[in-house]
């Protein structure tokens, strides 16, 4: 059953679902006035996936994300002024200004970089996930994956390996209803993409709301106690959607309106969140409005300073590329 978290958890994990949206929502603007370079792939919608999932790792828990990492990185502690840095292709970026928005990451608090293939970050997971069972840790690794990689063959493999030898591997399959513009329903039989094909690689699963970040938190808890414990991998899948289309450029004309506004309007995770909290005393109308707007001047702070950053000089474009023995 489930059970309100506590009123500094629930403070902190709206604040954090607050940062992710209005961090995506600031990129948004920045990439429309022509202000940034690269694409954009955005997860506006999916914040209580990534705050529930990773709220509770501890930092030397890994976490492996997707090309659409911004939600994933500052939930595991990326901090907004090294992202906001790379969006801008600055030197002080958490990957040094190469990555752009479908690679950012920082290993010192266990956010590897995101893997922008489809499915590529599933086996570096399991990797992961096996040195710590050798090294005998109790360190477990988050892996986010959206329903179109589930038909991925890396998929299909990474599930029997980390079935077969017990990995403290969580995969957590961000199930948003479309591939890029495809839906789901067009390329698969199952309509738990991930949780309906769990039990063919002896892996346990579970079928979350995934823009409830409290059932989020708790089916979590439950898989990391798993793997800490020695009893393998766990495959969550999380019902959930994005409010933009794939890329930046996608207008999302597949998409039924009524369908668009059942999930942006009834189902907000950051809006039904908001309302949770204060319907409950967690924090006044007044203080939690004051919290909000530091956040949006801690972005925009952030922005400014990225604006300001230096550019990587040219010949780091030859650095972290080959080491010689």
């Amino acid at each position: 059953m489930s059970q309100f978290p506590t009123k500094e958890k629930a403070l902190g994990m709206y604040l954090k679902m607050y940062e992710i949206r209005k961090y995506e929502e600031r990129l948004y603007y920045l990439f429309l006035e022509g202000e940034m370079p690269g694409t954009l792939h955005q997860s506006h919608g999916e914040e209580a996936c990534a705050v529930g999932m990773l709220y509770d790792l501890r930092k030397d828990d890994w976490m492996a994300s997707t090309h659409r990492p911004a939600g994933h990185d500052l939930a595991k502690g990326v901090s907004l002024r090294s992202m906001m840095c790379e969006m801008f292709g600055k030197a002080e970026g958490c990957c040094g200004g190469k990555g752009g928005a479908m690679h950012t990451g920082d290993i010192s608090v266990g956010a590897l970089t995101a893997n922008a293939i489809v499915g590529g970050n599933l086996p570096i997971a399991a990797g992961v996930g096996l040195a710590f069972k050798m090294q005998k840790k109790d360190n477990v690794v988050v892996c986010f994956f959206g329903d179109g990689a589930s038909n991925e063959g890396s998929y299909h493999e990474t599930m029997n390996a980390v079935g077969m030898w017990k990995l403290p591997v969580i995969y957590v399959c961000e199930n948003n209803l479309y591939s890029a513009n495809t839906s789901i329903s067009l390329t698969c039989c199952q309509e738990n993409v991930a949780a309906d094909r769990a039990a063919v690689y002896g892996i346990p699963s579970e079928v979350v709301d995934g823009n409830d970040v409290v059932a989020v938190n708790e089916a979590a808890a439950r898989a990391i106690a798993r793997a800490r414990a020695g009893e393998g991998a766990t495959i969550l899948e999380l019902k959930t959607y994005r409010h933009g289309g794939h890329a930046r450029n996608d207008a999302c004309g597949y998409r039924p309106k009524d369908e668009e506004a059942y999930w942006m309007n009834e189902r907000d995770p950051v809006r039904n969140f908001r309302k949770e909290i204060l319907s409950r005393g967690v924090v006044t109308e007044e203080e939690l409005a004051a919290m909000e707007a530091g956040v949006e001047q801690e972005i925009e702070d952030a922005v400014d300073y990225a604006k300001a950053a230096p550019l990587p000089a040219p010949e780091d474009a030859l650095l972290n590329v080959y080491k010689e023995d």
